[in-house]
């Protein structure tokens, strides 16, 4: 059984910055928003998944269903290693 969503969600979250984007864009095109949305998702996503992982990079990959060296090419890509 799954665990409703309450209002503190990661999804809730994002759909809530997402909102207060679009909002403060005050009609103004958006340009690249998958990848400026990944980019700030992924980097916070890597720091707390290492640290919690004791900065072991098979554990975290692991824990992220992502190839080991995936996660390195992430993580030079975000200069955290």
């Amino acid at each position: 059984m799954m665990a409703q969503k309450s209002d503190n969600s990661i999804e809730h979250c994002v759909r809530e910055s997402l909102e207060l984007y679009f909002r403060d864009l005050d009609g103004e095109t958006p340009h690249s928003l998958y990848d400026m949305l990944i980019s700030v998702v992924e980097k916070p996503l890597l720091e707390v998944v290492m640290e919690k992982a004791g900065n072991n990079q098979s554990r975290a990959a692991e824990w992220l269903g992502i190839n080991r060296n995936t996660l390195r090419r992430k993580l030079t890509d975000h200069k955290l290693l």
